[in-house]
């Protein structure tokens, strides 16, 4: 496992951490991992499994696995902002994620799907309106 230089993104009281409830740790690392680009922390604990960015920037992911059976839609998601929205969907779902639209949905030039990961946790796949990349003017 290839070690990751990382530091904890902080916040006004600490440290900020997302954590998302899985049924099989090893599964929802394997997605999460390659989705995100980061890399599997590892570790010995069966219930916690740490992701962490790659590059060393960005928030932790801590997998954790739970026997609680996910009944309505969640309360928080992670949105995965892209230039290509096809090309990101289809790669993902490659992944192993599902497909919960059929069609895109559109709203104030944003453009999304709304998938599932192997859990079934939500989350969205979005492409910004086209100025949303162009750098900010500074005068």
């Amino acid at each position: 496992m290839p070690r990751v230089t990382w530091q904890p993104n902080p916040y006004v009281g600490g440290e900020l951490a997302v954590v998302i409830d899985c049924a099989d740790l090893d599964r929802a690392a394997a997605f999460w991992s390659a989705a995100l680009g980061y890399a599997d922390a590892g570790g010995e604990s069966t219930t916690y499994r740490s992701l962490l960015p790659a590059d060393g920037f960005g928030v932790e992911i801590l997998l954790q696995r739970t026997q609680d059976e996910k009944h309505d839609k969640n309360r928080l998601h992670l949105d995965l902002r892209t230039r290509d929205l096809d090309v990101e969907v289809s790669r993902v779902i490659e992944l192993g994620a599902t497909m919960q639209t059929i069609a895109p949905i559109e709203e104030n030039g944003w453009t999304w799907h709304i998938l599932e990961d192997p859990d079934g946790n939500e989350f969205c796949v979005l492409q910004p309106p086209a100025d949303y990349w162009l750098p900010e003017k500074t005068d």
